[in-house]
């Protein structure tokens, strides 16, 4: 999982061509990405659950867990969840794609 993502920020151009081919699945890999980071992180990660909103500007990857995880998540200061914003914004940018993460109430 790690390596594909490194391969999103870090391919060659000839990757990227690929890459961009298969857009729908570079989605999925980023929410599954998301989704192994958060469990990770959190207590009880059977609660979590991740869903996509597709727009005409991109996409929002949502997190959705307990309440008492959410700190987990966000990190001091909200540097956990800028860190995995900016992880999934320079992958989804070598795609020239636009895909956002927020954390739900």
């Amino acid at each position: 999982m790690f390596k594909k993502l490194f391969g999103f920020l870090f391919g060659s151009r000839n990757e990227q061509k690929a890459a961009a081919s298969r857009s729908a699945g570079s989605l999925r890999e980023l929410e599954s990405f998301v989704d192994y980071v958060v469990k990770s992180l959190v207590d009880s990660p059977d609660e979590v659950r991740l869903s996509t909103v597709e727009t005409d500007e991109g996409a929002t990857i949502q997190i959705r867990c307990s309440k008492e995880d959410i700190g987990k998540i966000v990190g001091k200061r909200g540097k956990t969840i800028m860190a995995i914003r900016s992880l999934v914004s320079g992958a989804a940018g070598r795609q020239r794609k636009r895909v956002s993460v927020d954390v739900m109430d």
